[in-house]
């Protein structure tokens, strides 16, 4: 079988209807149209809603504020270092994204939630105070890394 060999099933495909072409067709005179008005004499325009307000009028036009500077962060939390690493590890935004830990291109925050039992040395883009305190009693270090 080839691609010229294919046909749709029979009775499928129905001709096409031909409006305006008389009475014998069965859509002649008004075409399947109705009689008067703006529809029966012309197309209508795009987005028209029979006088209704149009959906791009009654939508505003700017709606609140995309800050351009913000900043996404790659978060972790200490709980999955807790989970993730050994007492005296290491723990830099290069090693979270080989493990796949953190999004790749993204600066890493490390956040509070959860326990840490280990000492780890972090360093990361940004820490949070709670992250911060729960490390150093823990007995390891923070250092912070420039964006």
């Amino acid at each position: 079988m080839k691609l010229h060999h294919l046909r749709p099933a029979e009775g499928a495909v129905r001709p096409r209807r031909r409006v305006g072409r008389g009475k014998a067709a069965g859509q002649g005179k008004t075409a399947g149209r109705g009689t008067k008005g703006y529809k029966a004499r012309h197309n209508q325009k795009l987005g028209f809603e029979g006088g209704q307000m149009p959906i791009q009028r009654r939508i505003p036009k700017l709606k609140g504020f995309t800050n351009p500077g913000r900043v996404e962060w790659a978060v972790i939390n200490v709980n999955r270092l807790e989970e993730t690493f050994e007492a005296g590890a290491e723990v830099t935004p290069d090693v979270l994204r080989e493990r796949g830990m953190v999004r790749p291109a993204r600066p890493v925050k490390v956040l509070g939630q959860g326990d840490l039992g280990k000492a780890l040395r972090v360093q990361a883009h940004a820490v949070s105070g709670s992250a911060r305190s729960k490390i150093e009693q823990a007995g390891g270090s923070v250092e912070i890394i420039s964006l």
